[in-house]
Order: C-alpha cells, then structure tokens, then sequence
C-alpha cells in the first residue's frame, strides 16, 4: 500500500490493492486533519469486507458459497448482497435481460472468471448449456431481512458489474464518517467524488480513449456528489481467428458482445449504479442503448465506430456534466 500526503490546504492521496484491482482515495483536509494511515486502515478494513461478499474468485466468499448452493428456499445474506441483487433486478427488467447478474456460468464459459480459457473457442452447445442456467427472473430477493433465493437451483451470481462502484460508493460513505467529506475515490475504473474538490468547482475526472494502445483522455467530467463508471472492450479481451472477444457477456446470446460500441461512460449519484448502466448500455448498444439512456435520462456518452473513426454521442443529461 502506497501513502503521499501534501499540505493541509491541498490533497493528500492513499493508494492500495483490493478486490482484484487498484483503489485511490483522495481527499482535501479538513479542519482537523485526519492522518493518512487512518484513511489508508479504513478504506483496506472496508475493501476486504465487501471483498469477502462479492469475490468471484474466493470460494469462501457470501457470493460463492450462495452460487454453491443447492437449496432453493431463502437463505440469508447481508444487506450489501440483498442491495445489488435487487437493484441489480430493476435494471435487467427495463433492458429485457440485457443486463444480469446471473451471466456468471457464460463469463467463465469463455475464460473471462477466475480461470481464462485457452484453446478452442467454446462450441455452440456448451454456449447453449451455459446460457440455459442464466435468467435474471431466477435470482429471487428479499430487503428485510436480507435474503436471496434460486428460482433454479443452477442459477449463479456475479456482480462484478456493480461491486466496485458499490466499494466506491461504501468508501466515500467511510469517508464521510471518518469526517473527511471532500474527496475523490476510485475503485478500479469507478470513480465517486464528493465535495467542491481543491478548487471548490467540483473534482474532475477523466474519460479515456477507447483504443488500443497508450492511455490518453478523451474528455473530462466534473464531479460533486456523482460518479463516474466506463464499460467497454478495448482492455479485457482476446483476439482469435481475427475476431475481438470482449469480456463483456450479452447474455441473450451467450457470447461477447459484438457490435460497433467501444465504450460508453455515464455518470449517476451512485457509483453502483454507474457501473451497472454503463455495463447495460454497453450490451445494448449505440441504437438501443441510446434509446434506453434517453427514456431513463442517463447521463450516457457512447463511443461509437464508425469505419476506422470512433464518434462521440452524449445525451443532454451527460452534456451537462462537462465543464
């Protein structure tokens, strides 16, 4: 773990590894300055326990021992777990299962979980097994208490869609508490601010280029109370037979989605949310997911290809988050 501090008037920054990836939480001081090992110890103690109920790749985790299970009557679970199952359920019905969190069996069907695959691409049949245990309908909730129950015992969960902006939105209500309530978080590629930031204008968060290659920015959003989520495939992916395979799962298809999106960035209140609109979109589509986007006023911008040229389209909602 990595700590930089800078004067009480500036930022201070603390930096770790956790569910699978980089976090950063930046923060301007407040009246009483809160020592960076205090924010570094809170946010790694809150980043493990959402680890230890999301992790697709721990056996032991809440989620793997619910996917394990072959008992279909309620079984308890957290609260954090019951959270994103259910809203997780309101966004696969206004997309008509584009987005579910029950894709789990095809992610590791085509090497995108815990283990990647090598050699043949998998055949139509397996894809078609694999896809007939996935169905958003079949991952029943339950608020209060918390709990989740199989509609078929072969339904298996993954959220990796929307943990880490939940761990993003879980870090900055940490924050809060803590009493450090003017700051940047980011969790993988999901980023969550609060505050006016260094400057008072709000904290600006960069879009990158969906491309091959070195990193460079697309545009730049400013956030005060907002997050920032990018679902695209232009990182995680395979190339065999000269077709692109993503690691982002249509699952009506059962295969990577394969149409002229390269990415799309939105921008919500809440990181979970973020991540898992920005992951609806994306399988859905420029065409589709455009509309979408405009029906449920997200504030979307799609990357879209265009021969050998890649078109930005925003919504008006996402046009107002620009400087």
């Amino acid at each position: 773990m990595a700590a930089s501090g800078l004067t009480a008037a500036e930022s201070v920054s603390v930096s770790g590894r956790a569910m699978g990836t980089t976090w950063t939480v930046t923060w301007v001081q407040p009246e009483t300055a809160v020592a960076s090992a205090v924010i570094a110890g809170a946010v790694a103690e809150r980043l493990e326990a959402l680890e230890q109920i999301f992790s697709t790749y721990r056996e032991q985790s809440e989620l793997m021992r619910f996917n394990a299970t072959q008992r279909a009557d309620w079984l308890p679970v957290s609260p954090e777990l019951a959270q994103l199952a259910a809203e997780s359920r309101r966004i696969s019905a206004v997309t008509d299962g584009a987005f579910d969190v029950t894709v789990q069996p095809l992610v590791v069907l085509w090497g995108f979980g815990p283990t990647r695959r090598t050699g043949a691409l998998p055949t139509r049949e397996e894809v078609n097994r694999a896809r007939a245990r996935v169905d958003w309908r079949q991952l029943e909730v339950q608020r209060a208490p918390p709990a989740l129950r199989k509609g078929r015992v072969s339904v298996a969960a993954d959220f990796s869609s929307m943990a880490k902006g939940f761990a993003a939105d879980a870090v900055g209500d940490q924050l809060v508490f803590i009493g450090v309530g003017n700051h940047l978080v980011q969790v993988g590629g999901d980023v969550r601010a609060r505050g006016g930031g260094i400057d008072g204008r709000g904290w600006s968060a960069a879009i990158e280029e969906p491309r091959d290659g070195p990193r460079a920015i697309a545009t730049v959003v400013q956030l005060d109370g907002r997050a920032l989520s990018t679902s695209g495939d232009y990182r995680n992916h395979f190339v065999q037979d000269g077709r692109r395979y993503g690691h982002i799962i249509d699952p009506r298809t059962g295969e990577p989605v394969n149409h002229d999106l390269a990415a799309v960035s939105v921008v919500h209140v809440s990181s979970a949310l973020s991540s898992a609109w920005a992951t609806a979109l994306f399988v859905l589509g420029s065409d589709a997911g455009g509309r979408v986007a405009l029906e449920q006023k997200i504030a979307a911008l799609f990357f879209v290809r265009e021969g050998s040229r890649i078109v930005r389209r925003p919504t008006p909602e996402f046009a107002r988050s620009l400087p």
